[in-house]
């Protein structure tokens, strides 16, 4: 296939790029807003165009349930279905098939499953997903893997790797190698030498690019960026590093230091639509009583839409009084945030003050509580539905 990815200058590690896909061009390091069900929650494909969003994610898992791959292909393909004009990429669904799906179990060739919508038996193989992810019209496309939890012990994570790594396999032999490119995902959960060798393992298959799966799942923070650091020295130089499910900003801001070219996470939409709104000291909470009067922006420093209209009282007002219109605002808000901080990044690493830009955002940023943010996050991870 044509040349997928360009890296233009790196930066005490950090990388800026480009990714080249059939839907234009996107630079990177850029962040994809989630938009599972072919929607990102409260906002129009245009709005999120207008946020500077270049590309996004959608669900195979999800899509495949409803309405259908048949449905979203028999309309033109999901850009046209969802009305959108940049670059979109699937996830193989595999997370959600072992997260939410019930009663799974594993043949020689296949996965079988119970939907978690209404319980109906499905299956799927590694053929399929590509098939499915063909069919939507995919610029890049994920293999289907196994994620394991990281309470898994070292025995099982690895039997998972094993299977993800044979699946990888059967996924590239069905590749078409036209049209989207087809990205490995590196598992191994917490353990430095079952990443080591799944990345090595996943790197010889010479795939368009490479995920780093299985974190951010509940383990402590520091461990996280350990095995960050560790995988993305591992994957070759001149594919994009895909980190997937990290979206807070102290962690897309680590991730880009650590070489990670892309990122998605529902949590910048999922916590703006909570009344969790995210400013260059740290998160807020609009419903609290001391914005129920202040006239002036949530954040002064904000061009988004929200913030050049309305005061942080109004916002506030909307979230207490539960009117719909307060969920898109803050969505609005929270995605052109992410948006404007990974340009910024982009922009410190073309101009080679990255470390400086850097350490003058974590320095400035109030992050969540560690305790506080590993609970809230198995909790998410267990109710996890929409996916959003």
């Amino acid at each position: 296939m044509p040349e997928h990815f360009h890296l233009i200058k790196t930066c005490n590690g950090a990388r800026a790029g480009e990714l080249r896909t059939a839907h234009g061009v996107v630079a990177t390091p850029v962040f994809l807003p989630v938009g599972s069900q072919a929607t990102v929650k409260t906002l129009t494909s245009e709005e999120v165009r207008r946020l500077g969003f270049d590309m996004l994610l959608c669900n195979t898992y999800h899509l495949y349930l409803r309405p259908g791959i048949d449905v979203i292909r028999d309309m033109g393909g999901l850009h046209r279905f969802m009305a959108w004009d940049g670059a979109i990429l699937t996830d193989s669904g595999g997370y959600q098939v072992f997260s939410l799906a019930r009663l799974r179990r594993f043949g020689v060739d296949v996965v079988t499953f119970r939907s978690h919508i209404d319980g109906s038996e499905r299956f799927i193989t590694p053929e399929m997903t590509i098939e499915y992810q063909e069919a939507l019209g995919s610029d890049v496309m994920m293999v289907l893997d196994e994620c394991s939890s990281h309470s898994d012990s070292k025995e099982k994570i690895g039997e998972a790797m094993e299977r993800t790594h044979r699946w990888a396999e059967r996924c590239h032999r069905a590749w078409k190698n036209q049209g989207g490119a087809l990205y490995g995902i590196v598992q191994g959960g917490t353990f430095p030498e079952l990443r080591r060798r799944s990345a090595e393992t996943l790197a010889a298959l010479d795939f368009p690019g490479y995920a780093i799966g299985g974190l951010s799942i509940g383990e402590p923070k520091e461990i996280t960026l350990e095995m960050v650091s560790l995988t993305a020295s591992l994957l070759p130089v001149d594919k994009p590093r895909y980190l997937m499910g990290v979206g807070a900003p102290e962690d897309i801001i680590e991730g880009v230091g650590r070489g990670i070219d892309i990122f998605d996470c529902a949590l910048p939409t999922r916590v703006a639509r909570n009344g969790a709104l995210f400013t260059r000291q740290g998160r807020i909470n609009i419903r609290k009583a001391s914005y129920a009067r202040l006239d002036a922006p949530l954040d002064p420093g904000c061009d988004c839409y929200t913030c050049r209209t309305f005061s942080a009282a109004y916002v506030s007002h909307l979230f207490r009084s539960e009117e719909l219109l307060a969920l898109r605002l803050a969505t609005i808000h929270n995605l052109r945030f992410i948006g404007r901080l990974v340009n910024e990044a982009r922009q410190a690493i073309l101009d080679g003050t990255f470390p400086a830009f850097r350490e003058g955002f974590l320095s400035g940023y109030r992050t969540t509580d560690e305790i506080a943010r590993v609970d809230q996050k198995r909790r998410w991870l267990k109710e996890r539905g929409a996916g959003q």
